[in-house]
C-alpha cells in the first residue's frame, strides 16, 4: 500500500492543494484512496465534506475513540497532508510509514530557507535513505525574478524536481466544491494537467 506524504514545515506552501489533487488522481485511476491529515485538526475532512457523492470516492481516517486514527479497511493508496512545524515525534511518525515524500515550495525566500533545513532533516533521518524524496514548485509565475531564484535554489538540493505548477485560480475553484483537477472537464484545466504529468509518473512509481 503506497503512502504518499506531502510535507514542508512552512505553512501556506500548497500542501493541502497537492494532497487533495493527488488523492483525486488515485481515485480517478480506480484505487481505494484515503486522504488523511496527521494534525489533530483534521483539516482534510473539511474538504472531504464538500466532495459530491457522484465524484470518485476518497475516504478519511477511521476515528476510534477521541484520538486514535486508523486507515479504513480495503484502502490501497494513502495520501497524508501534514501540518506546519512537522518535526520531532510527528516527523518520526510520518517517516515510519512513508514510501514517498513530496515537498512543495513556493518562490519566496522564506519558503526556500525552510525547505533547505527540512531537506537536511529528512536526509539525516534514520529512514531518509529508504523514502523517495522529490520537490515541486507551487504557484509559480513564469518570467519573474522569484521564479529564476527558485530554479537556482532547487538545483542545489540534488533532489528530483517534478515540475513547477503555475499560479492559477483553477485549484481554488475546484477545491471550493470538494473537487480536483481530475473531476472536471479536461479541456478546462488542460495546461494544468500537462504540468502534472511528471508528477503522475513519479506517484505511480516510474
Amino acid at each position: 500500500m503506497p503512502v504518499i506524504v506531502v510535507a514542508n514545515p512552512k505553512g501556506g506552501v500548497g500542501k493541502s492543494t497537492l494532497a487533495t489533487n493527488i488523492a483525486g488522481l488515485f481515485a480517478r485511476q480506480g484505487h481505494a484512496v484515503m486522504l488523511g491529515d496527521v494534525d489533530r485538526q483534521q483539516s482534510s475532512r473539511q474538504w472531504l465534506a464538500l466532495r459530491p457523492a457522484a465524484a470518485p470516492r476518497i475516504q478519511g481516517w477511521d476515528v476510534i475513540g477521541e484520538s486514535t486514527l486508523k486507515v479504513p479497511k480495503g484502502v490501497t493508496h494513502v495520501v497524508l497532508d501534514t501540518p506546519a512545524g512537522l518535526h520531532d515525534k510527528k516527523l518520526d511518525a510520518v517517516m515510519r510509514i512513508a514510501d514517498r515524500v513530496l515537498i512543495p515550495l513556493q518562490p519566496s525566500l522564506f519558503d526556500i530557507q525552510a525547505t533547505h533545513a527540512f531537506v537536511a532533516e529528512l536526509r539525516a533521518h534514520r529512514r531518509g535513505g529508504d523514502v523517495a524524496l522529490a520537490l515541486l514548485g507551487m504557484r509559480v509565475k513564469e518570467h519573474t525574478i522569484s521564479n529564476d531564484q527558485l530554479h537556482q535554489f532547487v538545483a542545489t538540493l540534488k533532489l528530483p524536481v517534478l515540475g513547477y505548477l503555475r499560479d492559477t485560480q483553477n485549484y481554488v475553484h475546484v477545491a471550493a466544491r470538494g473537487l480536483t483537477l481530475w473531476d472536471v472537464t479536461p479541456s478546462r484545466v488542460e495546461r494544468d494537467l500537462e504540468q502534472w504529468q511528471p508528477l503522475v509518473k513519479w506517484l505511480n512509481g516510474a
